[in-house]
């Protein structure tokens, strides 16, 4: 059975920030943790933020790692527990709005972590119990403050995937002034990262039209966007567009994804130092040449849309086309041009191949990947 939910509130303005203090008091939050990064602090956003809520008590965890992990998870629980918080603010990008959906579990549920990951069947043990969340985000990539789920490194080393509507944020406050100052590499990683969600998402063999519908307008917009964000970072339009972007992007991938995110993942948990949205803009290219014959994809003419949302047109050989303007965007982005310059190692492969066939994302690409079709992507993204 397809579930269709969209999704929660969603304030998207510039100036959007001013409103958080009515919002906490609307949600009942009177003692927020803070789930936040030295990076954010040292930008000055996080004093933006408190100079917001002045009047509430609030404690602040700044340590969020790029690739949130259990540790990290653990030691904000901890200091939820010690500030007897009443909900969490998460604050920055991806890493720390998933970390703080971990901490949400942690600090409600009993028992591992890896416990309540979705390919240990945990879905169905994350309750209501879970604090409540808001999302606020500092990048335009991962949209995780409009999506169930959060991405965690657990002990053993596994980069799982953790599901349940319990874990949306209850709001999703965008402030595109908060993305001003994020430097041009790590807009265009970002970037891709959003625009790799609406494209993988609208390949995704789920029924679900909804979805299909503001993945595509998604795309539209990022791929319109993306170097204006990166050339000039004061460009508002651009910056908005880009939000809504990847907003859009994880609004759709409630669907599912695909081989794109499997890989992404499964080389992220082997190092964790490897920015998620750059993985994503590398395998790109090579997994939509991989689904281009799909039947399905061609009955709905899906290649052909993608390419007509991006400007290409519509060209008879939609798929190749699609990978060669991906590719292209990379290189103009500054982007790495394939595994082997980001530092990826051939002997990494077979690891590689081995996380992604167990990962939630593999099930739902249209074509289901195969160990050697793994390999082929690896190859071509090389």
């Amino acid at each position: 059975m397809n579930h269709i939910h969209y999704l929660t509130r969603i304030l998207i303005d510039f100036g959007a920030l001013s409103a958080l203090q009515s919002e906490c008091a609307l949600l009942d939050i009177h003692r927020p943790l803070i789930v936040t990064d030295t990076g954010i602090r040292s930008l000055g956003i996080l004093s933006k933020v408190m100079a917001e809520i002045d009047g509430l008590e609030v404690a602040v965890f700044d340590q969020t790692p790029s690739n949130p992990t259990e540790s990290a998870v653990q030691a904000a629980k901890e200091l939820f527990i010690k500030h007897q918080a009443d909900g969490i603010i998460a604050l920055g990008g991806g890493s720390s709005i998933d970390c703080a959906k971990g901490v949400a579990i942690m600090a409600s549920h009993a028992g591992e972590l890896k416990s309540y990951a979705t390919i240990e069947g945990g879905s169905a043990k994350i309750t209501d119990l879970v604090p409540k969340i808001i999302a606020i985000p500092t990048t335009a990539g991962t949209g995780s403050e409009v999506a169930r789920g959060a991405i965690l490194i657990v002990k053993d080393g596994r980069k799982l995937g953790f599901h349940s509507w319990h874990l949306m944020p209850k709001l999703a406050l965008l402030d595109p002034l908060l993305t001003m100052s994020l430097p041009p590499l790590l807009t265009a990683a970002t970037g891709m990262d959003a625009i790799a969600h609406c494209m993988e998402t609208f390949m995704a063999s789920v029924f679900n039209p909804p979805a299909d519908g503001i993945a595509l307008d998604g795309l539209e917009r990022g791929w319109r966007f993306i170097e204006k964000a990166c050339l000039n970072g004061d460009n508002k339009e651009a910056r908005l567009q880009m939000m809504s972007a990847s907003m859009q992007g994880a609004m759709a991938f409630q669907k599912g994804l695909g081989c794109v995110h499997s890989l992404s993942h499964s080389l992220g948990g082997l190092n964790p130092k490897l920015h998620h949205g750059t993985l994503n803009a590398l395998f790109l290219p090579s997994v939509v040449q991989f689904n281009q014959t799909d039947p399905t994809l061609q009955s709905q003419n899906k290649m052909q849309r993608m390419a007509y949302a991006m400007g290409l047109g519509h060209p008879a050989n939609a798929g190749q086309e699609i990978a060669f303007a991906i590719k292209e965007m990379n290189e103009r982005l500054g982007l790495p041009r394939g595994l082997k310059e980001y530092g990826v190692k051939e002997h990494q492969f077979d690891d590689i191949i081995s996380g992604a066939m167990k990962d939630h994302c593999h099930a739902s690409n249209p074509v289901l990947a195969k160990p050697e079709d793994y390999k082929d992507i690896l190859r071509h993204s090389f």
